[in-house]
């Protein structure tokens, strides 16, 4: 079997997801991170930490530095339809 790499830039997430743990605070997440608790002792899925500037999604979620922006629109393959040619 092939295990799926789950990758997440939130070490707080991956640390509950790793924690057998059951805390208070988090009676929102409880079904998701058993589920995913599960898949981990299984063997099924990874967990590995993917660096805020290499996580594409994070410039349709968050505010980053122009630099990480042009570079994410690049890998994106995304192109300004206005710029003049």
């Amino acid at each position: 079997m092939k295990v799926m790499d789950l990758h997440c830039n939130n070490k707080a997430a991956i640390m509950i997801a790793h924690n057998p743990i059951q805390h208070d605070r988090m009676k929102h997440v409880e079904v998701d991170r058993f589920f995913i608790q599960e898949n981990i002792d299984k063997g099924c899925i990874s967990f590995p930490f993917v660096k805020s500037e290499d996580q594409l999604a994070d410039i349709l979620t968050k505010g980053v530095c122009g630099r990480i922006f042009n570079d994410m629109i690049d890998k994106l393959g995304m192109i300004d339809i206005y710029a003049s040619s």
